[in-house]
């Protein structure tokens, strides 16, 4: 019996005609990629705060991706698709067979437009910034905001999350961070708490707390007319209502995390132009630190992932290490 991801990677098996399939693994999805489409499946995992674990759970969460990110990305998400097994081959597309999984359907985007390849090519402008900081501050300022939402920007519930973040990466002290560090970054932290309970409060009476993006880097931003943002956190709305900082604070670190500091300065820059959120370079400091862990975390997760191969791991445990120590050179 064949299985899902080498039927997959077949052509004949895709609801659209393409030359081409190749595959991209992260911690929690499988993107087939061909031709014009992309096909994205989520993979059976629960890491408490993302519950993918029953085929119920990843037919609801495709739906809330394709709903949540047409907010930045009209036109890229194209619906929900089956998947099904007719007892020899699995192909995606409505047709005889037992559904068994989903896919998201995707406009595929070029990945010569994508913010992290311009920057990779030495193509990155000041104008580029003014209208990334231009269409992140409009987003920010109309959206959702209500009281259900200020309750998870309160002191107690983002520690939880913070928490959750540190408990979840013991498990790679020695491997992909160093106990100096993880004991660093964890009491700078509880610190940072105790000395600014005002400011949380004071960020949820600004309005600050909204439904945001939740995962904005680089490789999120597609750089066409107009700007296109995708792949926000459609899985967690404990992760997706947060401050509007923990967005633009993680584009700024993915920046500096490439050699990018002078950009992220003047993307800061110009964002803070838009929304008045002058001399608030502490808090945002603190994001930073939060979203650079975040992301050796998620990285690390990898490391337990038995569909991907020792030499990929490798790289993971190196690159988790670098967001490790990003989020501790914030600090020092």
């Amino acid at each position: 019996m064949n299985s899902m991801i080498e039927d997959l990677l077949n052509p004949a098996y895709l609801p659209d005609p393409t030359k081409n399939v190749s595959l991209v693994q992260t911690h929690i999805s499988m993107v087939f990629v061909a031709d014009d489409f992309v096909y994205k499946v989520k993979k059976p995992m629960d890491f408490g705060f993302l519950d993918f674990s029953s085929l119920e759970k990843r037919h609801h969460f495709c739906h809330q991706e394709v709903i949540l990110n047409k907010r930045l990305s009209e036109g890229i998400y194209l619906g929900v698709m089956p998947i099904v097994y007719d007892g020899d081959h699995y192909s995606i597309g409505e047709g005889g067979g037992d559904v068994v999984d989903y896919a998201v359907k995707m406009k595929r985007i070029p990945d010569e437009r994508l913010m992290k390849s311009i920057y990779n090519r030495g193509e990155l402008t000041a104008d580029h910034l003014r209208d990334i900081a231009q269409v992140l501050a409009g987003f920010h300022r109309d959206a959702q905001q209500s009281p259900e939402i200020d309750h998870f920007g309160e002191l107690d519930v983002f520690r939880f999350t913070t928490d959750e973040n540190f408990e979840q990466t013991k498990k790679y002290i020695g491997t992909s961070i160093d106990r100096e560090d993880f004991d660093t970054l964890s009491q700078w932290t509880d610190h940072f708490f105790e000395k600014n309970k005002d400011l949380f409060r004071q960020r949820i009476a600004d309005r600050k707390i909204r439904d945001c993006h939740g995962d904005l880097h680089m490789e999120h931003i597609c750089l066409d007319t107009p700007i296109s943002i995708i792949d926000c956190i459609e899985f967690s709305d404990r992760l997706r209502y947060t401050d509007t900082f923990a967005d633009i604070g993680f584009l700024l670190m993915d920046l500096e995390y490439q050699g990018g500091t002078e950009f992220s300065n003047q993307l800061w820059r110009f964002y803070a132009e838009q929304t008045g959120d002058i001399g608030m370079e502490s808090l945002l400091t603190f994001f930073k630190v939060y979203r650079a862990y975040v992301r050796g975390k998620v990285i690390s997760f990898q490391l337990d992932d038995q569909g991907i191969g020792d030499d990929d791991k490798a790289k993971a445990v190196q690159s988790a290490k670098a967001y490790f120590k990003l989020a501790r050179s914030y600090i020092d």
